[in-house]
């Protein structure tokens, strides 16, 4: 199903979601060059909102790129979910915020126009209870001038989606440059193993996903390095991601793992539901 557009706000201003447009010459259009998140608006409160913020600024921080104020980007977002609870009963839906380098010269040098900002917000998909993921045989390089920064340059997780849709899977993950247990295309991976949950660590190359970190703290999660192959060999395993939640995985690369939800992933489900409907900020 096609997420349906709800509201969308540009550069200080909501605008008709048909009529949210930027300039061909915008860097972010050109060469990637932007960074995003995407928040969660739970029954017409974006949840997490301050952690979001902050690693659009971290983001930002890596790439050199100006970002307008924290109170700028809240008010947009506050506006946008507005529109959003006043055009629909969606109790869920997916909100975007995205910076990027503004109008430039053809090339990869900055203009000096400054950012674009757009917010935008959809209709949230409903996903499956559990997912399949296939191992692309590419990796992520943890050496990357843009590890662990959410960038606008996402190509290679669309050809990574691709790969894994193709073959029936719902999600891509990937090991690193040194064979160890990575990400997923939009997804923190978490793996049961010896009867507790293991994620990767940040040196993965991984992005600090708001979800990973909210059950890392409450949720009895912890970091080490993993092989890559610890994934297909472990007894459950789950996603992470602001739109997934917690979700169980129910096969690598086509073997089914024992259990979909395992008991591990059923408490961190629930411990994060229950934080979901709790704090909307935590």
């Amino acid at each position: 199903m096609e997420a349906i557009a709800v509201a969308a706000w540009v550069d200080g201003a909501l605008v008709h979601p048909e009529r949210a447009v930027v300039s061909a010459f915008d860097h972010g259009v050109t060469v990637g060059d932007g960074v995003f998140e995407t928040l969660l608006v739970h029954h017409g409160v974006p949840f997490a909102l301050r952690r979001h913020l902050e690693r659009l600024e971290r983001s930002a921080a890596t790439l050199g790129l100006e970002v307008p104020g924290r109170e700028v980007l809240a008010r947009a977002v506050a506006e946008v979910v507005g529109e959003v609870v006043a055009a629909s009963e969606l109790a869920q839906a997916r909100l975007r915020l995205t910076v990027t380098g503004g109008p430039a010269p053809l090339g990869s040098g900055r203009g000096a126009a400054g950012p674009t900002v757009i917010v935008a917000a959809g209709a949230l998909e409903p996903l499956p209870p559990t997912v399949d993921v296939v191992v692309v045989p590419w990796t992520r390089n943890e050496r990357s001038a843009l590890a662990g920064a959410k960038t606008t340059s996402y190509a290679e997780n669309v050809v990574a989606l691709a790969h894994a849709r193709g073959r029936g899977a719902g999600e891509a993950v990937f090991a690193n440059t040194r064979g160890e247990l990575c990400e997923g295309t939009g997804s923190n991976v978490v793996v049961g193993v010896d009867g507790r949950l293991v994620t990767p660590p940040l040196s993965s190359g991984c992005l600090a996903g708001v979800t990973r970190a909210l059950v890392l703290e409450r949720c009895q999660v912890e970091e080490a390095v993993l092989p890559v192959g610890a994934l297909a060999a472990a007894e459950e395993a789950f996603l992470t991601s602001t739109t997934r939640g917690v979700q169980p995985i129910a096969s690598v690369d086509g073997r089914p793992l024992a259990r979909a939800p395992g008991p591990l992933t059923a408490a961190a489900a629930a411990g994060f539901s229950d934080l979901l409907a709790s704090d909307p900020d935590p």
